[in-house]
C-alpha cells in the first residue's frame, strides 16, 4: 500500500513563480526540490500574481484577494490560516505579520513552522506604533508555533535570549545566481564594465544604508560605486538620489529584473558591499558569495556569522573609506575563495532544502 504524502501548506508570500523578494525564492526552491515529497499547496496573492495558474513545479496554487506585503499582510496571513489549519499536517509560515491571529489556532500551533525572517520591527523605516505591532507580532508567532526556524545563528540566539525558545538554523541558498561574462553591447549599454567599479543590490531604504554606500564615494575614489535599487518606491529613496545623482563616482541604477543582466553586473564588479543591517542571513549576500565576490559586508553579528567572520567589515563611512583603500589585490582574491567555498557548504537550494524536509517530517515540538 502507497504511504500517503504529508500535505503541506506554504503562507506568507505573494506566491510562485517568484518575481521577487527571499521568501518567494525559498518557496520556488522548496517547490523545486521538495514536490515529489510532500503534497505542497502554496498560498498566493491574487492581486500580485496570476491567478489562472493552479499548478506550479508540482504544487498546489491557492490564491488570496488580498497582498501578503504592508498591511494586507496581516489579513492576508490570517486568511491562508484559516483555510490551511485543518486540512493540511505542517504549515510553514514565512514570516510573522499576521501572528496576531495565531492564538486562535493554539489548538493546531503543533502543525506550525515559522521563520520569522530578519528582525522587521527593528526596520527604521517603521514608526513607533508599527515597531510595537510587529515586535509582538513576533512574540505570539514564536509562543504559538510548534517548530522556530531561524535563518542565522544571531537569529538563533536572539530567539532563544528573548524568548527562551530553541530554533532550527536553515539559511538560504543563492546558487541560483550565475557568472555572466560581458559582451560588446552590455559594454556599449554600461560604460563601468570597463573598469573597476564596486557594486551592490539592495532595497533603498535607511536600514540598508544606502546614505553611507554614497558618502562614501566621491571624486576622489579610486573606482565608482554602481547601485541597484528601487529608488522611485520611497520618499527616503527619491530623496537619496536627488542628492547623489551627479557625484562623479557613483551609478545609480533603477531596479533590474532581468537575471541575466543582473549576474552581469554582479559578477563582474571589483568588490560588492552588503549595507543590510537589520537582521538574518541575507539572499543577496548568499548570491554573491555563491558568485565568489569579494564582499565587504556591514559590520553586524548577522553579517559576520553569514561570511564566518571572512569578508570585511565596515561601521560608518570612514572605515570603509579605510578598507576599500588598503585592501590588497591578494586580500581581495583570498575573500572570494572563501567566500565560495562557505557558499558550496552553507548555501546551495538543496542543502536548504534537505533542512525543511527534516523538520517537516520531524513529528516533535521543538
Amino acid at each position: 500500500m502507497k504511504e500517503r504524502k504529508l500535505k503541506l501548506a506554504i503562507i506568507g508570500t505573494n506566491g510562485i513563480p517568484a518575481n521577487y523578494g527571499g521568501f518567494e525564492t525559498l518557496v520556488e526552491f522548496l517547490a523545486q526540490y521538495l514536490s515529489h515529497e510532500f503534497e505542497i499547496t502554496v498560498y498566493c496573492s491574487s492581486k500580485i500574481m496570476d491567478s489562472n495558474l493552479e499548478l506550479y513545479k508540482g504544487v498546489k496554487l491557492k490564491y488570496i484577494k488580498l497582498s501578503a506585503n504592508g498591511w494586507q499582510s496581516i489579513f492576508f496571513d490570517f486568511l491562508s490560516l484559516f483555510s490551511s489549519y485543518k486540512a493540511f499536517d505542517k504549515i510553514l509560515i514565512l514570516g510573522c505579520s499576521g501572528s496576531i491571529f495565531q492564538p486562535l489556532f493554539k489548538s493546531f500551533s503543533h502543525k506550525i513552522i515559522m521563520n520569522i525572517g530578519g528582525l522587521d520591527w527593528q526596520r527604521s523605516k517603521w514608526n513607533f506604533f508599527t515597531r510595537k505591532f510587529l515586535k509582538f507580532s513576533e512574540k505570539l508567532a514564536i509562543k504559538y508555533s510548534g517548530t522556530i526556524v531561524s535563518d542565522n545563528q544571531g537569529i538563533y540566539e536572539y530567539i532563544l535570549a528573548e524568548y527562551d525558545r530553541p530554533s532550527v538554523i536553515i539559511a538560504y541558498g543563492g546558487d541560483q545566481a550565475f557568472n555572466v561574462s560581458a559582451e560588446n553591447s552590455d559594454f556599449e549599454k554600461f560604460k563601468f564594465l570597463n573598469d573597476p567599479y564596486a557594486f551592490t543590490v539592495a532595497r533603498i531604504q535607511p536600514d540598508n544604508n544606502i546614505e553611507l554606500l554614497c558618502s562614501s564615494f566621491d571624486s576622489n575614489s579610486s573606482f565608482p560605486l554602481v547601485i541597484v535599487g528601487n529608488w522611485s518606491n520611497s520618499k527616503f529613496g527619491i530623496s537619496i538620489k536627488k542628492l547623489y545623482q551627479d557625484v562623479p563616482n557613483l551609478v545609480l541604477l533603477d531596479a533590474i529584473y532581468d537575471q541575466r543582466e543582473l549576474n552581469l553586473l554582479r559578477s563582474n564588479c571589483y568588490i560588492y558591499l552588503h549595507g543590510h543591517s537589520a537582521g538574518g542571513t541575507n539572499p543577496a549576500l548568499v548570491e554573491a558569495m555563491n558568485l565568489g565576490l569579494p564582499i565587504f559586508a556591514y559590520n553586524n553579528t548577522f553579517n559576520r556569522y553569514t561570511t564566518q567572520n571572512k569578508a570585511r567589515y565596515f561601521s560608518d563611512s570612514i572605515s570603509l573609506k579605510r578598507i576599500l583603500n588598503d585592501t590588497k589585490l591578494d586580500e581581495l582574491e583570498q575573500i572570494s575563495i572563501d567566500m565560495l567555498n562557505i557558499a558550496k557548504l552553507e548555501y546551495k537550494w538543496s542543502t536548504i532544502s534537505s533542512g525543511y524536509s527534516a523538520i517537516i517530517n520531524f513529528s516533535t515540538v521543538l
